[in-house]
C-alpha cells in the first residue's frame, strides 16, 4: 500500500510538500544520528572547531532539499571535501583561528556560487568530464592523506602544527607518548563502524560509538584529549568576511565545487539507475550550491553528497528529497543540547574519520592501470604522488592532474596514421584518426611520404570514413593538398566522408555526396 502524505501538509491546492511520506521522517532521523557526530569528526579534520560540524550539518541538508532531483541524495561535511577545505585555507590563517573560521565560510560561498551558475547555464555534464584515473589517484592519495592526519588524535598525542605526513609520522614514531586508552578507543570505534555495516547496514555503527565513548569518559576518567566546550545554541551570523582574501579562493574554490561534486554526481547516477528513474544534474549542481550558500550564512564550511549516508537514507526506506531536510531539521533541533558532547574524546572522532576513508584507498586499482593503459597509470600516479607531496595544497595536485590528462588526450589525439594502396595508377589513401590543427601537419606529411614512395600516380582517391572528426584547419588541409596534386596533375577523388564533415568540407573543397544518403566508404 503505497505511503500517505503526511498529515498537516496538504491545504486546498494539494499537497505542500509533493511525495513526503512518513518514512522520509524515519530516515532524516536515522541519517541524522550518524551525521551529528560524523560531521563534528569532519570538522576537526578541516581544521575547525567541532560545533562548525554540527552548523554545516544543520542548514545545508534543508536548503538542498527544495532543489535536488535525487531522492535519496544526503547533503553535509565530508571527508574529501574537508580535507580540500584545510588544504585550501591552511595557508591564509592557522586552523582553529578566527580567520580561519571566517575564511571556511568565504571558501564555503565560492563552493556555492560555482555551483549554482554550473546548475543555471545547464552544464551540469562537466560532472562526467573528470578524469576517472586521475580522480581515482587523488581519491586514494587524500584518503591516504585522511589516515596520517588522524593518528596524533588516535594515539591520543598532541603534536605541533607540522604538515600532514609530518605530524603522522612523528605521532607513530614515538610509542612513549601513546594514550593507550585513545588508541583502544580509536580501535573499538572503527570495529563498530565497519563491523556494524558487515552486520547490518542500519545498524549506526557511529552513534554507538559515540556514546561509548562519552561513557568511558564520564565514567572511567579519561584523560586524553577531548571535544571540550561546545557552544550550544543556532549558528551564528556570518560578520568580519575577509573579502580581501576572496580571490586566493576561486581556484581552489572551484576545485570542490567540480571535485567535491563528483561525489554526488556519482550517488544520484547508481540510485537513479537502481530505480530506473532519471537524474538532472543541472538541478543538483543548484541543489548543492544553495547548500553550500547555507553553510556560507550560518558559520560552516563546504559540503557535499555522502554515499554512506545516502546510502543508509536508501535503506531506511526514504522516498522523496525531503528526508534530507527532515535530517537537517533533527541536526538543528540537536544544537541547543550539543554540550552533552563535551566528554567526547577526539580518538573517537580519529576512529569515525579513518573508518570512514578506509575504503577509497585502492593502491591495487591504480596498480592495474599499468596493465590496461600507461599514459592514463602516469595520469594517475602523477596525481597520486603530487597530492602526497603538495599538502595541505592538494588543490594544486587535482589541478595538475587534470592538466596531464588533458595533455596525454591531446597527445592522443595527435596519433594519425594512413593506411594505402595501389590499383594501377590509383593511389588509395585511407587516414585515421581524428584530423585537426594538431594533426593536421602530421597527416598531410603522412599523404606526400605516401605519394614520394609511389610512382605513377595518376590519381588519388582520399578515403575519410576512417576520421572521427575533422576541423576547419583540417579541411583547410586537404583542400591545399588537393591544390597541390591538381597543380601537379594528379587528380584527386574524395570518398566516405563522415556525415558529421559533409558540411565543412562542402564549404572549403566544394564536395557534394553522390546521394544524400551515401554510406561512408571504407577500403
Amino acid at each position: 500500500m503505497p505511503d500517505r502524505p503526511a498529515e498537516g501538509l496538504t491545504d486546498a491546492r494539494g499537497p505542500l510538500l509533493p511525495g513526503f511520506s512518513r518514512r522520509d521522517v524515519l530516515a532524516g532521523v536515522s541519517v541524522a544520528l550518524v551525521l551529528v557526530p560524523q560531521s563534528m569528526a569532519y570538522a576537526d579534520l578541516a581544521g575547525l572547531p567541532a560545533q562548525y560540524g554540527l552548523y554545516a550539518a544543520a542548514l545545508p541538508p534543508i536548503a538542498a532539499a527544495f532543489f535536488a532531483s535525487s531522492p535519496y541524495l544526503q547533503t553535509g561535511p565530508g571527508a574529501l571535501t574537508s580535507l580540500l577545505t584545510l588544504g585550501a585555507v591552511s595557508t591564509l590563517a592557522a586552523p582553529r583561528s578566527p580567520e580561519f573560521i571566517a575564511l571556511a565560510g568565504l571558501l564555503a560561498l565560492v563552493v556555492g556560487v560555482f555551483r549554482i551558475l554550473v546548475g543555471l547555464v545547464r552544464e551540469g555534464r562537466v560532472s562526467y568530464l573528470m578524469s576517472r584515473p586521475v580522480l581515482q589517484g587523488f581519491v586514494t592519495a587524500a584518503a591516504v592523506l585522511i589516515v596520517v592526519s588522524q593518528l596524533p588524535g588516535a594515539l591520543g598525542v598532541t603534536v605541533r602544527p607540522s604538515g600532514l605526513l609530518a605530524g603522522g609520522w612523528w605521532a607513530v614514531s614515538h610509542p612513549a607518548r601513546w594514550e593507550w586508552a585513545s588508541l583502544g578507543l580509536t580501535t573499538v570505534t572503527a570495529a563498530l563502524v565497519l563491523g556494524g555495516r558487515r552486520i547490518h547496514p542500519l545498524l549506526p555503527g557511529v552513534l554507538l560509538a559515540t556514546v561509548i565513548g562519552i561513557v568511558y569518559s564520564v565514567l572511567v576518567g579519561y584523560s586524553g584529549p577531548s571535544i571540550g566546550a561546545i557552544r550550544a545554541g543556532l549558528p551564528p551570523a556570518p560578520h568580519d568576511v575577509p573579502w580581501s582574501s576572496l580571490p586566493l579562493l576561486i581556484i581552489p574554490g572551484g576545485v570542490i565545487a567540480l571535485l567535491g561534486f563528483a561525489e554526488a554526481a556519482s550517488i544520484s547516477r547508481t540510485f537513479a539507475a537502481m530505480d530506473r528513474r532519471p537524474w538532472d544534474p543541472d538541478r543538483e549542481f543548484i541543489s548543492q550550491g544553495v547548500a553550500n550558500l547555507a553553510a556560507a550564512l550560518s558559520g560552516g564550511f563546504p559540503v557535499g553528497g555522502s554515499f554512506a549516508r545516502s546510502s543508509l537514507n536508501r535503506m531506511a526506506g526514504a522516498r522523496s528529497r525531503w528526508s534530507g531536510a527532515v535530517t537537517g531539521l533533527t541536526v538543528f533541533a540537536f544544537l541547543p543540547f550539543a554540550g552533552i558532547l563535551a566528554p567526547l574524546p577526539r580518538a573517537v572522532l580519529s576512529g569515525i574519520v579513518i573508518s570512514s576513508v578506509l575504503g577509497f584507498i585502492r593502491i591495487p586499482d591504480l596498480a592495474r592501470l599499468w596493465r590496461l593503459s600507461k599514459p592514463q597509470a602516469l595520469a594517475a600516479w602523477s596525481t597520486f604522488s603530487l597530492t602526497l607531496v603538495l599538502a595541505p595544497r592538494v588543490d594544486l595536485a587535482v589541478l595538475v592532474g587534470i592538466l596531464l590528462a588533458l595533455g596525454i588526450h591531446a597527445w592522443r589525439e595527435m596519433q594519425v596514421r594512413c593506411d594505402s594502396w595501389r590499383e594501377d595508377a590509383i593511389l588509395h589513401l585511407a587516414p585515421r584518426g581524428v584530423l585537426w590543427f594538431g594533426s593536421a601537419p602530421q597527416m598531410q606529411h603522412s599523404f606526400m611520404r605516401e605519394l614520394e614512395e609511389g610512382r605513377h600516380v595518376g590519381s588519388v582517391t582520399l578515403h575519410l570514413g576512417g576520421l572521427g572528426r575533422i576541423d576547419l584547419s583540417g579541411a583547410l588541409m586537404l583542400r591545399e593538398f588537393r591544390e597541390e596534386m591538381t597543380a601537379g596533375g594528379i587528380d584527386v577523388t574524395i570518398v566516405g566522408v563522415p556525415y558529421h564533415a559533409r558540411r565543412i568540407l562542402g564549404r572549403t573543397l566544394g564536395w557534394e555526396p553522390a546521394t544524400e544518403d551515401a554510406p561512408a566508404d571504407e577500403p
